[in-house]
């Protein structure tokens, strides 16, 4: 199973609108996607993490290519 280790980019964490961009971006790739173990198209999962900015995250799934672009939004500043 592909993972790939992220840093959050988003200078307010995994707070509610980060949360919504990357759940639905993994609901779209029609893959089963995680982060930390939690099911990366439900943006309350991905709250309950209380991943706050710099904190180190672990994506991972069946799909490498949709595992790299979860890690990829993750890195971002989706609140910018």
């Amino acid at each position: 199973m592909p993972t790939q280790t992220v840093t959050i980019g988003s200078s307010v964490g995994l707070h509610a609108r980060p949360a919504a961009i990357v759940a639905e971006a993994a609901e779209a790739l029609g893959s089963d996607v995680t982060v930390n173990g939690v099911d990366a198209s439900s943006s309350l999962m991905l709250m309950t993490l209380g991943a706050k900015f710099g904190d180190s995250v672990e994506v991972a799934g069946s799909d490498e290519a949709a595992v790299a672009q979860i890690a990829d939004l993750l890195a971002k500043d989706l609140d910018a």
